[in-house]
């Protein structure tokens, strides 16, 4: 009855991390180039059960199976989809994606960063940036576009100022996605960069969030469900209890 209470409580345990995970993928799908997590469940090792008082073996190992038993359960790891979400048209120029694999690069005073946001803008110093403010990195560093008249960018990511070419954006293929780690606003740190892209730039197109609403709605229904379920469980398992002792104390 005890195992019963902590196997339960193990998965409503589980159950929260899940819905935490799906209430940050809801929470953000309107920010551009953001990838969805997933929560990825493993059981707690099972017990084999044998019959109890079987008089006709006196040895436990040769008692017959019943069965296994579940011990509970656990998040072993969020997983971070990587799929790419759907590509909008914009009106602004400054306005990149990505169609395909691969990533812009960007640095701040914490470092560099690999993002599919790329909507970029120009600060009071004339520098490419995104949105938070972030240095957008060429393949000789911070792109200077100045009081920039007429911005193309062409399929491979190199820039042009009024017919001018003045660089190319510094873009980078992740030998593992897996690999690399958010830290948030839509940056990942981490894994084996590798130069190029699998795909090309799209110019006045930004990346939508990969989280589809709906499915991620069920996910929170189903997730609750189970909570509960557990819950039940659990109330079940103290009533029982609580009769147990009332009877002990009656003797």
């Amino acid at each position: 009855m005890i195992r019963g209470l902590y196997t339960s409580a193990s998965g409503m345990l589980t159950e929260l991390t899940r819905n935490d995970v799906t209430s940050n993928n809801l929470a953000n799908v309107n920010t551009t180039g953001y990838k969805k997590d997933m929560a990825v469940n493993s059981d707690f090792a099972q017990m084999l059960l044998r019959r109890v008082d079987d008089q006709k073996q006196t040895d436990i190992s040769q008692r017959p199976v019943i069965g296994a038993l579940g011990t509970g359960a656990i998040v072993d790891e969020i997983v971070t989809i990587h799929e790419q979400g759907q590509l909008r048209e914009s009106s602004n120029p400054l306005d990149l994606a990505i169609s395909g694999e691969g990533y812009f690069v960007v640095q701040n005073d914490n470092g560099t960063y690999y993002t599919r946001n790329g909507s970029f803008t120009v600060d009071s110093q004339g520098y490419l940036v995104t949105s938070q403010g972030d240095m957008v990195l060429g393949q000789a560093g911070p792109i200077i576009l100045g009081d920039a008249g007429e911005v193309a960018v062409d399929g491979s990511g190199n820039i042009s100022v009024n017919g001018e070419n003045i660089g190319a954006l510094r873009l980078v293929t992740a030998a593992n996605p897996q690999e690399m780690t958010k830290v948030g606003d839509s940056l990942f740190t981490g894994g084996q960069a590798v130069d190029g892209i699998n795909g090309q730039v799209k110019q006045k197109f930004i990346e939508s969030s990969n989280v589809n609403v709906i499915t991620e709605m069920v996910n929170m229904i189903a997730t609750m469900r189970a909570y509960e379920a557990n819950q039940k469980i659990i109330s079940g398992h103290d009533n029982s209890l609580s009769q147990a002792m009332d009877v002990g104390r009656l003797r």
